[in-house]
């Protein structure tokens, strides 16, 4: 069973575009989309609308910067202080280019911080490029699903 892919995404045009760019990559992970960090809170703490998801984490989560409500590095710093949720690879998908969002985003412990490309093609192809890399290439944890599965190989 493949891992669900977290998008956690505000703006329209960018969830879009990022949609379109993972349906290119083939990746068969369902991509789980929420519009605001509360949301994202909610969906990896199992709570609120989604206290009944199944178990388990995320592959990864693609995390925009300036979200409503809670943001992003609010959810990181969130992420990285629960021993449950600690281990899933964070990536900061975002158009701020500030050094002290990128020195921050860091030092909260985010695995890549990703710029969004201002033209189509290059943002169509750095998403399918992380799709890839965090959902089939990357190494999990030691007792994930992906690596439990290759202990039964």
């Amino acid at each position: 069973m493949l891992k669900p892919i977290l998008l956690v995404e505000d703006d329209a045009r960018d969830l879009e575009l990022t949609l379109v760019a993972l349906e290119r990559s083939q990746l068969a992970n369902e991509v789980v989309i929420v519009r605001d960090g509360a949301q994202a809170l909610e969906y990896l703490q199992r709570e609120g609308d989604y206290a009944e998801r199944p178990a388990g984490n995320p592959a990864v989560i693609l995390l925009d910067l300036k979200l409503p409500k809670v943001n992003g590095l609010e959810v990181l710093q969130a992420v990285r202080g629960s021993e449950v949720l600690r281990s899933i690879p964070v990536v900061m998908l975002t158009s701020s280019q500030e050094e002290s969002d990128v020195v921050r985003s860091y030092s909260l412990g985010v695995n890549a911080y990703v710029v969004k490309p201002v033209e189509f093609r290059q943002f169509i192809a750095a998403i399918a490029d992380l799709g890839m890399f965090w959902a089939v290439l990357n190494e999990p944890p030691p007792g994930s699903v992906k690596s439990a599965r290759r202990l039964e190989a």
